[in-house]
């Protein structure tokens, strides 16, 4: 038998993960969000594998590990576990960057095509029952317009793909890792953040957060920016200098943004873009469609899998 603990569940049941880890006679214990740390670690201290989510893992917590092989994070960001006390503790992390990546692509290009249509403040205004808006607010079409993507990982790639059929004039990619001939054929351009930002009407991130990508985006990048332009994040909040945006979006230097990640999570009611009617925001569920869920279950438990049969995970992060 082993144990597997799931530090703050996110779904509905682990049926997926039993059947993958079925051989191993699984024993799942589930730790709630807000449990004591007396709780968490008697738990985890004779874990077989530790499954999180968004859950910090600190130092503290991973020297507690006794019998622990593998950490898996479902989902792509492991910021959030100590990969080089992992490391000393001999414990495997990997994550699962392989999964929903359509979802994500799709629901940037949605908060795209809304910002630029006005589709979220149209509609609240129709439902407080006005009507022939008119040209109150201004609206773009997307036909010879430049789309641009930070970062070209399997999500970016998906999105450059669903755009390339809305008569773009160009897709501008910024990737240190993206060479001329992987650009062009994958039908893009490289480029410059500085040039990205001068010529984008539709932005969208696509990069892990580091300290290199920590505010990414601030007063500078911003300043650079079309006053028409849009700027959407669907990977982390740290890559937006939030109070650079809100000035920014508040004295019409930027048109619209559409964030589903923030600074903080979940994002603090007084938050001040919350109030803008140009910024459309969800709840950090880019990621999310019935489909997606069941294939991050399954491969997180895939991975688990692979260590428990003697292997190296396949998205192995802590080399």
């Amino acid at each position: 038998m082993k144990k597997i603990v799931v530090l703050e569940p996110g779904y509905a049941n682990y049926h997926e993960e039993e059947t993958v880890l079925a051989a191993f006679n699984p024993q799942f214990v589930v730790i709630p969000k807000g449990a004591s740390d007396e709780v968490r670690k008697q738990a985890l201290a004779d874990a077989d594998a530790v499954m999180i989510r968004e859950a910090p893992l600190p130092a503290s917590a991973i020297r507690t590990l006794e019998k622990c092989q593998i950490i898996v994070r479902y989902g792509v960001g492991v910021d959030n576990v100590d990969l080089d006390a992992a490391k000393t503790q001999g414990i495997y992390v990997a994550n699962v960057p392989d999964y929903g990546s359509e979802d994500v692509a799709e629901h940037a290009l949605a908060m795209l095509l809304a910002s630029v249509r006005r589709i979220a403040s149209r509609n609240a205004q129709v439902h407080q029952g006005q009507w022939n808006i008119g040209q109150a607010e201004p609206m773009f079409r997307l036909g010879g317009k430049v789309l641009g993507i930070v970062g070209f990982g399997r999500i970016a790639r998906c999105l450059a793909t669903k755009a390339s059929g809305l008569g773009l004039s160009n897709i501008l990619v910024c990737d240190p890792l993206l060479d001329e001939a992987q650009a062009e054929a994958a039908g893009v351009v490289k480029s410059s953040l500085e040039n990205l930002c001068r010529e984008a009407d539709l932005l969208s991130l696509h990069v892990p957060l580091s300290q290199a990508t920590r505010h990414l985006i601030g007063r500078e990048q911003l300043a650079l920016m079309k006053p028409t332009a849009v700027l959407v994040n669907t990977s982390r909040g740290g890559l937006i200098d939030e109070q650079a945006l809100y000035d920014a979006l508040s004295n019409n230097r930027l048109f619209a943004a559409g964030l589903d990640v923030f600074e903080t999570e979940p994002v603090n009611a007084d938050n001040p873009l919350l109030s803008l009617p140009n910024v459309i925001c969800t709840d950090h569920t880019a990621w999310f469609t019935e489909e997606s869920v069941i294939e991050l279950q399954r491969k997180a438990a895939q991975e688990v899998l692979r260590v428990f049969e003697g292997n190296r995970p396949l998205h192995w992060v802590n080399p």
